[in-house]
């Protein structure tokens, strides 16, 4: 069987992309690797000091996997056309989870009661990923 796991290139900050995961969506840090780690020469050449960005992060967030880096060493990081979809466990997380999510970035719908569920919500992170955050079903 396969899977789709989403990567994120995030133009120079994955570290505090992870270090705000970390904190907002209590993700584990399954792996890190900087562009100086690699055992192979980058593709490249590399800006001064991106020797100690991050080549390739994985997240663990709940069963799912998400990889991250900091990215080709161009400003391009530009995400549309898609959103990541959260399912809580519980109320409280789906709004502890949404609130972080939220912070530095920007609320397109509120956490609150729909038709097709009982919380749901979707917010822009600082970064610029869309979050669609509910209650598993």
């Amino acid at each position: 069987m396969s899977r789709i796991e989403p990567y994120l290139f995030l133009n120079g900050r994955a570290d505090e992309a992870i270090a705000f995961y970390q904190d907002a969506l209590g993700a584990e840090l399954a792996m890190r690797m900087t562009f100086g780690e690699s055992p192979d020469a980058p593709p490249m050449p590399l800006p001064p000091g991106w020797d100690k960005k991050v080549l390739h992060a994985a997240l663990k967030v709940g069963d799912m996997q998400l990889m991250l880096s900091d990215g080709d060493c161009a400003d391009n990081a530009a995400f549309g056309g898609f959103r990541l979809s959260l399912a809580c466990d519980g109320e409280a997380a789906a709004r502890r989870a949404f609130d972080q999510l939220a912070a530095g970035g920007s609320v397109q719908m509120p956490l609150g009661p729909t038709f097709w569920a009982p919380l749901f919500g979707m917010v822009t992170d600082k970064f610029g990923i869309g979050w669609m955050v509910g209650l598993a079903g």
